[in-house]
């Protein structure tokens, strides 16, 4: 959940420019053949916000939703596994983390069992590829922030049990455990240096489970310990290049080189504030006036005694977005392009960010049905078709595969080590 709090943590700066009309890149017979017959994945999509808040039903026709994913949209784009994030807002609940978890976990299986003919929850690498030909999208989930634990390794269990196969180990909000780039320069923040003794033990534990590592929003001395501690490939499930656009969210070159010699992937991130380094100063330009204008109407709701949701702040979110003028999808591809020069082209993928980032995607890039045009640009930039269809999902399934491996070989060393 990138914007949520995101906006108003991390400072971004310029002027604010009028909304231009997305462009809309055609895609070409070899693009489309070349991206339809990928096994496409996405890490990072935000929509069970919507199951829960708005009892948004992801097999929706309607033509005026402005959501990021539904089944005709994934259709569209040929997307064959989807990322579910459960991201737990850590103000809104506190003392009840688990349980707006456990209610989110709930919201994607929800959604599978109204679609069995076009979803199915997969937690592997083989379910992935078995939704792929039985053409049905393949639904993960990967926890958002470490604070949804609480501090308990039962619970991280628990979570893996129920399908999760992924941790973002912190938000934007540094937890008991791990330090978060969104509040590191936050005096007020009592922080740990990186990975407490503790947090190595989750790292290990998710090692053992089977459930990858995500660096994405940890501060970078958390980056650094989490690579010194795990046995197994990390990711980034939403993160971009920061030599291109200054964001603490994104990875420097060292980070980008010391994840390909993990044997880990970089999941770019769509988010403009991200990708686009006029984007990210127009956007700090109005970020004060933006703050206090949510801030505003927050208030006023807990006034009347309403709760506060996501669709709340997503709406005004939306119209703030919509003051700054949308980069050319060459921002987000520009990202792709550096990681893949920086790590390697086998560490690189698609980790968009979908129904978080509040409209704020390239032109032309306005729901999972444009994922093809990801493909065309590739192409136009000389990529070949192994390649593309690494990023595109081969990539990701690899480390995967690989973390699943180790998993199992930890799993047998114990199981030898209590004999």
């Amino acid at each position: 959940m990138t914007t949520r709090i995101f906006l108003v943590l991390v400072l971004i700066s310029s002027c604010a420019a009028a909304q231009a009309p997305a462009s809309n890149p055609a895609v070409s017979a070899r693009a489309r053949a070349i991206h339809d017959s990928a096994l496409v994945v996405d890490t990072h999509a935000d929509t069970p916000q919507r199951f829960l808040d708005e009892n948004y039903d992801i097999g929706s026709t309607d033509p005026n939703d402005v959501g990021h994913i539904s089944l005709d949209k994934v259709r569209r784009g040929n997307l064959g596994a989807e990322f579910f994030s459960i991201w737990v807002e850590p103000e809104t609940n506190q003392g009840h983390y688990a349980r707006h978890t456990f209610d989110l976990i709930d919201s994607v299986y929800e959604q599978a069992a109204r679609h069995p003919d076009r979803m199915t929850m997969a937690f592997s690498v083989a379910d992935i590829e078995r939704a792929h030909r039985e053409h049905k999208l393949a639904a993960l989930m990967g926890i958002e922030g470490g604070h949804s634990i609480e501090n308990d390794i039962h619970l991280l269990r628990d979570y893996y049990r129920l399908g999760v196969r992924y941790m973002t180990l912190s938000w934007s909000n540094t937890n008991e455990w791990a330090d978060s780039s969104g509040d590191i320069n936050d005096a007020k923040v009592q922080h740990h240096n990186g990975l407490t003794d503790f947090g190595k033990q989750v790292v290990g534990e998710m090692n053992r489970l089977g459930m990858m590592v995500d660096i994405s929003h940890v501060a970078d001395k958390t980056f650094w310990d989490v690579i010194a501690t795990t046995k197994a490939p990390v990711i980034a499930s939403h993160s971009s290049a920061r030599a291109l656009v200054n964001a603490p969210r994104n990875m420097t070159d060292d980070m980008l080189r010391a994840v390909g010699k993990n044997g880990g992937v970089v999941q770019v991130n769509f988010f403009n504030a991200f990708d686009d380094e006029d984007f990210r100063k127009a956007l700090e330009a109005q970020s004060k006036d933006q703050t206090a204008a949510i801030q505003k109407y927050t208030d006023q709701l807990k006034a009347e005694g309403k709760t506060v949701t996501y669709l709340d702040t997503d709406r005004l979110e939306r119209e703030w977005m919509a003051k700054v003028r949308r980069p050319p999808l060459k921002s987000l591809i520009d990202h792709i392009d550096h990681i893949a020069k920086v790590a390697g082209v086998d560490h690189v993928g698609l980790g968009s960010d979908f129904d978080g980032v509040s409209g704020a995607t390239p032109q032309g890039i306005d729901s999972a049905a444009d994922l093809p045009k990801i493909t065309q640009a590739l192409l136009d930039r000389g990529y070949s078709e192994v390649d593309i269809k690494k990023i595109l999902g081969g990539n990701l399934l690899r480390v995967f595969g690989e973390v699943e491996r180790v998993s199992r070989e930890m799993q047998v060393q114990g199981a030898t080590a209590s004999r």
